[in-house]
């Protein structure tokens, strides 16, 4: 071979060489980076190019809730669909090429087929033949009980949540006003009008939203007295004079009526007709402290992860004296998400023991098989089981004899507490109506419900837990326990 030609080889081969060498680096080093750069839209194509997974509802045999549908598209050829769409916006949330939020964003592996659990199964597809598919996601939502929840909360505003308080599963996660997630594939102007509405329909009331809980927060109260040894008993008499002032002030704390003979009430009897004083002066003489570390315990300061992450509730760290007295009464600088409040009431109804909410039971491929499937964890021993029973004493007492008789269920114990929060610059807001409660089944525990309603048309003197929230949560646990 003569000189120019095993130039012109050699530089051919270095030429090989170089391409080799960058098509491995490629697909070793910078796939990844080249895989999630935002003006990529391949794996947007190739995630609509098939069928997706569904999320289903009402356990593995229950019902799809989400649907892919074949729309031939330009660029994409399958397009999501939701089957009552507003009832179950909170849980799905919507789904487009560009943009997905919730489960469709946080199982979108599994739903598009792209996660790395699935490799194999799509491989054996390619070469069987076999059209690829999604898998599915299998939510612990009771359909029944969700529907339930979205009917009974209406036109208000506001949020609900049930858990079953033995595993943590949530049985209903329900935000009004609702959206139609349909309408972010199918309707522009529709879903711009959708980000700018005032009464933020896309917020996720239930576990994004924080509120003062009000009278609710009590239930942690008493729990701190029990636990520290301050009081043994819910029918020990507390020290608290008729006339309650707010440590270092001359601000007199106000019950909600002021004829309410709450002067050295018991703390069950302070429960049942929910004395601000009784439970403001515990909270003042409990200290900041003994109720920040006992509302950790319940988990307020930390976010939980569903796996739609939840915001945090707030337990203040630094309030004055005075402001221990409000936050003990769920005032002041203390705010819970719905989550958190049925967390509360789960874990009382479990005896203390609070389980870690979860939204998904099992994930499965497109042929069946099973991918992941749910293991139930303890989050914290709450409270001991002794403290839990006298808290459920307390509750109960509050359905039959106090501001809860509106949840009260013919041949069910119902344990439950009402809240009124009051809200906005000197409280001159609407205040919110609170419901937090348990149903008992024989000696089971099938549920736990919270409930908040902000309803902005009436009046305030109407706005009660007891008048607005628990008739809402009483539908709630009956389509639980099947006593419609």
């Amino acid at each position: 071979m003569n000189k120019p030609i095993r130039r012109v080889a050699v530089f051919c081969m270095v030429l090989i060489f170089a391409l080799l060498l960058r098509a491995n680096w490629v697909q070793a080093v910078v796939a990844d980076s080249y895989a999630d750069n935002p003006h990529n839209e391949r794996p947007q194509y190739e995630a609509y190019a098939h069928p997706r997974g569904s999320l289903i509802v009402g356990g593995p045999n229950g019902q799809a809730i989400t649907t892919s549908n074949l729309v031939n598209g330009v660029r994409f050829k399958y397009q999501t669909g939701f089957t009552d769409g507003p009832m179950y916006a909170p849980i799905t949330g919507y789904s487009t090429p560009y943009d997905s939020s919730a489960l469709e964003n946080l199982e979108n592996g599994i739903l598009g087929g792209t996660d790395d659990r699935l490799a194999f199964g799509n491989a054996m597809d390619t070469l069987t033949g076999k059209p690829q598919r999604g898998g599915d996601v299998i939510t612990t939502i009771n359909p029944n009980v969700q529907k339930a929840a979205f009917q009974a909360m209406g036109d208000k505003k506001g949020a609900a949540v049930a858990l079953d308080p033995r595993t943590g599963a949530i049985l209903a996660l329900v935000s009004t006003p609702s959206y139609d997630p349909n309408v972010a594939n199918t309707d522009s102007k529709a879903w711009q009008a959708l980000t700018n509405d005032p009464n933020q329909p896309l917020l996720d009331r239930a576990l994004r939203q924080t509120y003062p809980p009000g009278s609710t927060f009590k239930l942690v109260t008493a729990a701190t007295a029990f636990e520290t040894g301050k009081y043994n008993s819910p029918d020990d008499q507390t020290d608290t004079p008729d006339v309650y002032t707010l440590p270092g002030t001359n601000t007199v704390l106000h019950n909600d009526s002021d004829s309410e003979n709450c002067g050295q009430a018991t703390l069950k009897y302070a429960l049942e007709i929910s004395c601000n004083t009784v439970y403001g002066k515990l909270g003042a003489d409990l200290g900041g402290g003994k109720l920040l570390a006992q509302a950790q315990k319940f988990g307020f300061n930390s976010t939980v992860d569903t796996p739609i992450r939840s915001a945090a509730s707030n337990f203040p760290t630094d309030s004055t004296p005075d402001g221990t007295a409000q936050d003990a009464i769920g005032q002041h600088n203390t705010t819970a998400t719905p989550l958190q409040m049925a967390m509360v009431a789960a874990a009382i109804a479990n005896n203390g023991k609070e389980m870690q909410p979860y939204l998904v039971d099992e994930e499965r491929s497109a042929g069946g098989t099973t991918i992941s499937k749910h293991t139930e964890k303890v989050l914290n021993q709450s409270v001991s089981p002794a403290t839990a029973q006298k808290l459920q004493q307390m509750m109960v007492d509050v359905v039959q004899n106090g501001t809860g008789k509106n949840a009260q269920i013919p041949g069910v114990e119902v344990g439950g507490k009402t809240g009124t929060a009051q809200h906005g610059v000197d409280n001159k807001g609407l205040p919110f109506a609170w419901f937090v409660s348990y149903a008992k089944v024989g000696n089971d525990y099938p549920i736990a419900v919270a409930v908040v309603v902000e309803d902005g048309a009436a009046q305030s003197e109407e706005i009660s837990g007891g008048s607005l929230a628990a008739p809402i949560a009483k539908q709630i646990m009956q389509a639980a326990i099947g006593k419609q």
